[in-house]
């Protein structure tokens, strides 16, 4: 049997893997996104329609509580999925929390909770797979043949990766270094063809299809039909960006958070430090008012409005104005949430019931597709 690996390269691979890395590192550019973006409308567009056509791949890093920015990036995206009828694997990255840090923390509440989130927001087991990372063998073994098709260059030119070693004090591990390829392993060992990712996110949909591509131009398919893996499509997030409550960047470190689990008294303690401006007269004007702007889209966002219509209800009541504005909208948006929430902490039996009913469906999953990988390489004895 000829091994493809030591082999003399053949020119006309060499050349689509030269092609294949052009378009990641070409993932940023203005061309390159239109056309993601062009995708991706026609996806939303086919979506309603034909929901039966898709496969959805997204999740989290278990590090702490979810938040309201959790909740309109992505969580309501998923129950609105979910409800379409797409076939929808949500994953808890427990094995990323060990990329970039020296233990887990509390990784059993973190991901105890993160459950309890998603079903609390709306996300139902029945029809969503909710499921962990290190409880799937046949996923994680997907990691080495996948990095068998991507050279160490390749790999530092990703944006984590080369944000990492641009900002940590610390080696990068091993680990870290490999999280492209395992971020593909994620996508594909399920066949997912959609991922939901915001536009700084396309190259690691770019690396994932670069992945499948190369696994088929080398070890051929088990379907002469049809490729072992499909090249997702990323789909583009339409949600709003949304500040934390300092004006900054949305972060659980820095305090500047709303996380689902908290009261209604917590929420409004928060909000009553919420950063706003001098200018009573309020208005929605995210660059020339970013502060103000994220409390009015907050505003909106609980309560069914546009921004321009919160603004112009508030007019001259300035930032306290807003303030209670923002309180009574999230507080409300949020109580049958928060009520669904603490049911479920009563029941933890039944979350982790949960963990282990998706992970059971996962992994049979994971094990078919690695056993379509080993046949495709031949390694069926």
């Amino acid at each position: 049997m000829t091994d493809p690996m030591t082999t003399p390269a053949d020119p006309a691979l060499e050349s689509a893997a030269d092609d294949a890395s052009e378009l990641i590192e070409q993932s940023n550019s203005e061309a390159s996104l239109s056309r993601t973006i062009a995708r991706s409308d026609e996806i939303e567009a086919d979506l309603p329609v034909h929901p039966e056509r898709y496969r959805m791949l997204t999740g989290d890093r278990p590090t702490g509580f979810l938040h309201l920015g959790h909740y309109f990036g992505s969580l309501a995206n998923r129950v609105r999925m979910q409800d379409l009828g797409v076939e929808t694997y949500v994953l808890i990255a427990d094995y990323q929390v060990i990329y970039d840090r020296d233990g887990v923390g509390d990784l059993q509440n973190n991901v105890l909770n993160a459950v309890i989130d998603y079903l609390a927001t709306g996300i139902d087991p029945q029809r969503t797979t909710i499921f962990a990372h290190s409880a799937l063998p046949g996923l994680n073994q997907l990691l080495l043949p996948f990095l068998s098709l991507v050279t160490d260059s390749e790999l530092r030119r990703n944006p984590t990766v080369k944000d990492e070693l641009a900002g940590s004090t610390r080696p990068m591990s091993g680990l870290m270094l490999t999280f492209p390829v395992h971020q593909a392993a994620d996508i594909l060992f399920c066949k997912a063809n959609i991922v939901p990712v915001g536009k700084d996110q396309v190259p690691h949909i770019e690396q994932t299809r670069l992945v499948a591509r190369r696994f088929d131009e080398r070890y051929g398919r088990v379907n002469p039909d049809e490729p072992v893996f499909p090249q997702p499509a990323a789909l583009l997030s339409a949600a709003p960006a949304i500040l934390g409550l300092d004006g900054t960047k949305m972060s659980k470190s820095k305090g500047n958070v709303i996380e689902l689990r908290m009261s209604a008294d917590e929420t409004a303690a928060l909000l009553k430090k919420a950063k706003t401006d001098s200018d009573r007269h309020i208005t929605y004007d995210p660059t020339g008012r970013p502060e103000v702007s994220n409390l009015v889209l907050l505003t909106a966002l609980c309560s069914g409005r546009t921004p321009e219509e919160v603004a112009a209800e508030i007019g001259d009541g300035g930032g306290g104005g807003l303030k209670k504005a923002a309180t009574e909208a999230i507080n409300g948006h949020l109580e049958p949430i928060r009520a669904r929430r603490r049911e479920l902490e009563q029941n933890l039996d039944h979350v982790r019931q949960v963990i282990r009913d998706g992970n059971e469906r996962a992994a049979a999953v994971a094990d078919q597709t690695l056993s379509e990988v080993r046949q495709a390489m031949q390694m069926v004895y």
